[in-house]
This record gives structure tokens, sequence and C-alpha cells, in this order.
């Protein structure tokens, strides 16, 4: 398998109005990307789309070389983990952390398969490699946002996915949590058996140096995709937020600055 996700001159429109338009985006296997955008921009739209939750009004798609259309989508999602917030509401408050986790394995919010010995010790190490062995025991509700964010990484990883999706993990954080999270996101990348990564914000200081490319989405098109470096530059950022920005980079990390000048268009 040399791509993970092939998405070609895709369109979609709901009640006559455009949500994305002609949309073309290849990852290949070994590449962890970031999609940046406003909201509206419609990177939950193409998201959904990846994951074959939505079908295409226009154009193909194929994850793992498996186009749409010829492939069972409820197959396929097994192999794709999808970690946002969202998905913290869904959870129940007094399962205990581990049975969050290893709900993973089954895809189900709450446990009840028995799960194996294999399978505990496998949650067990997730916890420790996202560094949040010490809530063990503890029920989801004690946890902190952040906490929580890793225990759904950890859920995802437990189905050993070859494409992991990280949906503004970072929404809601303070920056301590954030900086913790995103060190767990850069330690899981460099594992010999990390799945490809798409980690999704509307804040360039949460795209990290594993991120080594990355999509730009403004209003359901693809502004520019490139290596992260050659994306996040002062021309290219100004022109894509349709304003005056200054970029300064710190620890390989893009930090925004508005000057105030808008750019006419």
């Amino acid at each position: 398998m040399k791509q993970v996700i092939e998405v070609e001159n895709v369109t979609w429109r709901r009640e006559q109005k455009t949500l994305l338009q002609d949309v073309t985006w290849k990852v290949a296997k070994g590449e962890h990307w970031a999609i940046l955008g406003l909201n509206g921009s419609g990177k939950t739209t193409l998201l959904n789309m990846i994951n074959g939750y939505l079908w295409p009004t226009k154009g193909t798609v194929s994850v793992f070389e498996r186009r749409f259309g010829t492939v069972d989508l409820r197959e396929l999602r097994k192999s794709i983990g999808w970690v946002s917030s969202s998905l913290q509401e869904k959870l129940y408050a007094g399962d205990k952390t581990q049975s969050v986790v290893l709900s993973g394995k089954f895809a189900s919010i709450g446990l009840y398969d028995k799960p194996s010995k294999e399978d505990e010790e496998y949650a067990i190490e997730l916890m420790e490699q996202l560094r949040c062995s010490h809530l063990i025991d503890r029920t989801y509700q004690t946890c902190s946002q952040g906490e929580k964010q890793k225990l759904l990484i950890a859920r995802a990883l437990m189905a050993s996915p070859k494409l992991l999706i990280l949906d503004e993990p970072c929404n809601g954080l303070d920056f301590i949590s954030r900086e913790q999270l995103l060190s767990s996101i850069e330690r899981l990348a460099q594992r010999p058996d990390a799945p490809n990564l798409v980690y999704v914000t509307h804040h360039t200081e949460e795209i990290v140096p594993i991120f080594g490319h990355c999509l730009l989405m403004r209003r359901g098109e693809v502004f520019r995709t490139g290596k992260t470096r050659d994306v996040l530059t002062e021309s290219v950022l100004t022109d894509f937020f349709e304003t005056g920005i200054s970029v300064h980079w710190h620890n390989e990390r893009a930090i925004l600055t508005w000057t105030g000048h808008n750019v006419e268009g």
C-alpha cells in the first residue's frame, strides 16, 4: 500500500449549497498531515467523506487504495481511528478509564464484550505510552479535559488503526494540557507501528514538527497543499486568511501574529 488517502476532484452539495468544491488530496503511507482551516472551511465534511459517512456528489474517494463503491465501508472504518472532543460527551461518565480504552477494541460506547487478558494488557500499555496510566481505576468523569483526550487516543489505538484522525483534540485545553497532549502525539508518531496521522486544527502553533505536510482549506476548497514549511509562510497565510499575517517559528512550530492590515482581493 502506497497511498493511504486519495481524494480526486470531490464535490459535495447539500440543499443547493456546495460544502466541498473540487477537492483533490493524497496522503502517502508514512506521511503525517495537518489540516488547517477556519470554522466552516469544510474540514469536518472532508473527514466524514474519508470515513464513508458522506458520499461525494462528484469525484472519487479511496482509502488504503480501496475505492469507495467497491468496498464494505463498515469494515474499512475498523482501520480508521477518529478522535474528536464530541465523542467525550457520548461516553459513560461512570466507566473506569481502562474500560473506556478497552471499548475501542469493539468500537462500542461502553464495554459489553469480555476482553481478553492480552487486550487488557495492551490497554494498560497504551495508557503508559500516552502517560496516563496514573488514571487506572479512576472513573472517566473525574478526569480533566486533557486526560480524557489522551484516553480517547488510547481508545482509538486499541483497534490498531492504519489511519488516526485527530479532530481538533486541543479544543478547550489550557496551554499546559495542550503541550502535554501534543507531546504524547509526537511520541505516538515515533512508534515503529504508528498509524498515519491526520491532525485537524485552526491553530498553527499546534502543528508540531512530526506533521511534515499541511493542507489548507478555505470555503470548501483546497487552498494549498505541500510540506509544512513551504505552506506556513507569511505570503501564503496572508493570502489564505485574507489579512496581514506575520509568522515566527519557535521550536519548529509556526506562531502567527495578526498585523492588522486587511488584504484586498
